[in-house]
Order: C-alpha cells, then structure tokens, then sequence
C-alpha cells in the first residue's frame, strides 16, 4: 500500500503544492449476516486488503476541495454554505460526511483532498463505506481531532441514511473503521459491541465478482428495510413491544406465521433465521469445525435466495460452482444483493482449483468473465507513511 500511498502524495502535491498525510479506510466482505444489522441483529464481516486512501491537508478558510483520482473530477464546497442537497454523484459521500461530522459537533477546518481506491465499485464490498470512512479520518486529521472509531463509524452511517439515501446498517463502516487483520468481527448491531473472530492460516476468504449489478438494487435494498419494519409492527401485535427483528425467536415467528402475509413472513425468517446461523458460525469458526461454518453459510444463500430474494442468476452461479470444489467449506453471495460478489470459505491449498473452476464455469454459464481474489483479513482505518 505505500507505493500507491505515494504515488497519491505525489498527485497531491503537483495538484495543492504541498505534502499530505494519507488515510487509508478499507472495504469489507461480510462473511454472513445479510441484512442483519439495520434489524439490530449480528453480522461477522472482515476488512479487506482493498482500500480507498484520501491524501489530505488542512486550508486556513472553509472550503472543501476533493479531486477524485478514479473519476478525474473535482468538486468544491463551502461548509459555511452548503449545497442544501445532494448532487447525486461520488462527491455526495464527502460532503455528507463533512456535514454530519458537523452537525455531531466536530468543527472542521477547511481540507483539499485526493482520493484513490482499488475496493470495486458497485460489487458488494462497500466502496462507499471505505470512501466515507477514508475521508472522514482526512478530515478529522485535518482538523486536529481524536477519531472515535465507533463514533465516527455511526456518523458516517448517517451520512449515508440521510444525505445520500441508501438506508444503510452500520455494519460496512464499522468494519471499515475497526477491522482487526486476520480476525473477522462478530458485531452486535444493537450494543454495538464487537469480539474477534479469528480465521485460521490455513482458510482464504475467495471472493468473487460476478461484474453486474442490477440497476433495482438500491430501491429493493431500502424496500427489503421496509418489509422488516412492517414485520415488527405486526409482530409486536402478538408479541408485544419489539424493536427488531433481533427481539424475535424463529419459534415466535413461525407460531405468527398465520398473522403475517407471505411476503413480509418470507422476509422476517430470512432476517431471524439469519441471526442464529451468524452465531453458528461464530462457533464453528472458535471451534476450528469449518465445516459447521461452511454448512451455515450455504444456508444463508438458500435464505438469501428463496426467502429475501435478493439473489441473482449470476450469483446463484458462482455459488453453485464454489460449492462442487473439494476444499469448499462454504459460499454465498455477500453484500446489499442483485449482483456483486461471493465469498467463500476455502482451505489454501483449494484456491487455485476453486478459482479455476468458477472462471470457466461462470464464463460457460453467462458469458461473462469473473474476478477472483483471494483475500485475508486487514486491519480497519489508519494514517499510513508516504
């Protein structure tokens, strides 16, 4: 990461005329637990060696100035004066950053800024979290302030909720900010309590982009959030006062089922359901029983695809492909869903020949070429040397 740390400073310092410091944030593969965190439920996600990195440096007025080094573009904002709402581009996840940053009561200096990442856009690995939580660690440097990491983890989340529009869980930014290399984290999404979870030197995390991504999916990823609210306004009726889905037993649901139309049934159990197959796989994972872990994981893509429905052929796919390799404990489709990538749990020794086998066979399948990378778990935001 220091060559493109410097290669960035470099960018900086033709375009601003002076040297920067460089946040390096994360993106992240969810192991399991999808759609869990905004029900106040569990998720065990890992950062990745994929980061975005913002150069940044403090300007004596107010002003934001952002190059984007991916995009080619620039953007220029007052934070005396902002934009009332958003532009409906990149740029809208820094300047909803800054702004919540504010309205928490950090007063931030003004900042130029140059930002780079290699996390894949659209794909399902929160770019836009590591964008976020990149750019918030800039300018909380820039501005002489102490980041909080569980703090600035939920201010970014409301950057995301109520400036850019994605109602977002807390999950991607929290990782990005507190991601522990070799270790995944078991999030308690209602405490916002975390433990380590280690993941064994003989396993890869293979993740693989199925390179599309349905145009629905950030309506469908906010109708999915609704469903679940309507499920616990009905539920509590029985039930009585509820939060979340996490207050729910998959035994109550089942005994409610009567009481809930298919739909919203369908996507209560895929979230209860889910909750339980993270601490079991939290278990198995302590255990060292990877196939315990791999066997929870195939189900969450069943629930994924059968019950929320967010799932797509593509990805049914290269789930299907992983899942025949031998060394193959377990795969499943990762991130918001309609596209994006899979993860697979998989012993070192199987990586090649998995890998092998989901390229011909998802190019057989769709015509389509996929990526894999085979990844291990890094540690969350930090300043690193140019």
């Amino acid at each position: 990461m220091s060559v493109q740390a410097r290669d960035l400073a470099v960018e900086f310092a033709y375009r601003f005329g002076r040297a920067p410091t460089v946040s390096r944030a994360p993106g992240r593969v969810n192991l399991i637990g999808e759609h869990t965190d905004y029900n106040d439920g569990f998720v065990m996600p890992a950062a990745l060696e994929f980061a975005t990195l913002t150069a940044a440096s403090p300007r004596p007025d107010r002003r934001l100035r952002v190059y984007s080094m991916i995009m080619d573009e620039t953007r220029e904002f007052d934070l005396n004066s902002p934009p009332a709402v958003a532009a409906g581009d990149w740029s809208d996840y820094i300047l909803g950053v800054a702004l919540m940053l504010e309205k928490s009561g950090r007063t931030l200096s003004g900042a130029d800024l140059v930002v780079w990442t290699d996390v894949p856009i659209g794909a399902g690995l929160s770019s836009s979290a590591a964008l976020e939580v990149s750019c918030a660690h800039a300018l909380i440097t820039a501005a002489g302030l102490p980041f909080e990491p569980i703090e600035i983890a939920k201010v970014c989340q409301r950057a995301e909720n109520d400036f850019v529009g994605m109602r977002c869980g807390v999950m991607d930014q929290y990782i990005s900010c507190r991601g522990v290399a070799g270790n995944a984290l078991l999030i308690d999404c209602r405490s916002l309590a975390s433990r380590n979870v280690a993941i064994a030197a003989n396993l890869r995390l293979l993740v693989a982009n199925s390179m599309v991504r349905h145009q629905h999916a950030g309506g469908e990823y906010n109708a999915r959030r609704e469903a679940c609210e309507e499920g616990v306004r009905l539920l509590s009726r029985n039930l009585g006062p509820i939060k979340a889905l996490r207050d729910v037993t998959p035994d109550q649901l089942e005994a409610s089922r009567h009481k809930l139309p298919d739909l919203i049934y369908r996507r209560c159990r895929h979230i209860v359901t889910e909750n339980a197959r993270v601490l079991e796989a939290e278990r198995a994972l302590d255990a060292g029983d990877f196939v315990a872990c791999g066997q929870a994981m195939n189900l969450s893509h069943v629930s994924m695809r059968d019950d929320f429905e967010i799932t797509c052929p593509e990805v049914d796919a290269l789930v299907g492909l992983a899942q025949t390799v031998e060394g193959v404990y377990g795969s499943r489709m990762t991130g918001g869903g309609f596209g994006g990538c899979t993860v697979s749990l998989v012993e070192a020794s199987a990586v090649e020949k998995a890998s092998r086998n989901m390229i011909d066979g998802y190019r057989v399948a769709t015509g389509l070429e996929a990526e894999i990378f085979a990844c291990a778990p890094s540690d969350g935001v930090r300043l690193i040397p140019v």
